[in-house]
């Protein structure tokens, strides 16, 4: 138990350097967590990682090869995922990112149907921005993924060919014309006869995935699946 002026210590400190839920600002109690228990039960599941067919899947048919394909949860600019989003990628919270792979991790581990997995592959973002962002997202949630089921991460294994413009207010053809030709692999025996499951943050067009992916495939793995934080349908 706190003395009491320990507790005034804390108190300044918490006043002066808040520890803020990334979902909806207010306080948290502890500085291990990155998001209150209100916004995590407020989290819209899609359970898409259930269900062939689902939306996800839909996507890509017709454009790539996939195993299955999920999304953990839908986005809408009205939710706390957007700003549990933003915060990860344009405010430097890595613990936000690493926290929802984990959660990531427990819609992966518990569902059979994309089990097993032999690698984690994070979408690769090119060196200009991991430097100017400090890392990448997709990365940090490989982590909380691992951490939750054991799976290993490929983290260098696809690379940008180049550096893109961002996606955010393009269209569908306009996507895929920015990522094209975008990736390349380093070593390639390294998937072959391997279950991949290609990570990232938030899924619109796919195009980024497809390009990525297609690539992905050249190195003739066992399969490849797709998971993503937030289902974004146009």
């Amino acid at each position: 138990m706190l003395t009491s002026l320990q507790k005034t210590a804390f108190d300044l400190l918490h006043f002066f350097y808040p520890h803020t839920c990334a979902g909806c600002g207010e306080a948290l109690p502890s500085t291990t967590q990155s998001i209150c228990v209100d916004c995590l039960i407020q989290l819209p599941e899609t359970r898409f990682q259930h269900s062939a067919g689902n939306p996800v899947e839909r996507l890509f048919y017709g454009r790539i090869k996939l195993r299955t394909a999920m999304a953990s949860y839908f986005f809408s600019k009205k939710q706390a995922l957007r700003h549990i989003i933003h915060a990860f990628k344009y405010e430097q919270n890595k613990e936000v990112c690493i926290q929802m792979g984990k959660l990531m991790g427990e819609h992966i581990k518990n569902c059979e149907r994309m089990l097993p997995i032999d690698y984690l592959i994070p979408i690769p973002i090119h060196d200009s921005r991991a430097k100017k962002r400090g890392y990448n997202q997709a990365l940090l949630l490989c982590e909380g993924i691992e951490h939750t089921t054991g799976i290993p991460i490929l983290a260098n294994i696809v690379q940008r060919a180049k550096a893109t413009e961002t996606q955010t207010r393009k269209g569908r053809s306009a996507r895929w014309e920015n990522v094209e030709d975008g990736f390349y692999i380093g070593e390639e025996k390294l998937l072959q006869q391997k279950h991949l499951l290609l990570i990232d943050d938030v899924i619109t067009t796919g195009a980024t995935l497809e390009a990525c992916g297609s690539v992905i495939l050249k190195a003739q793995p066992a399969s490849l699946s797709i998971a993503a934080l937030a289902w974004a349908s146009e």
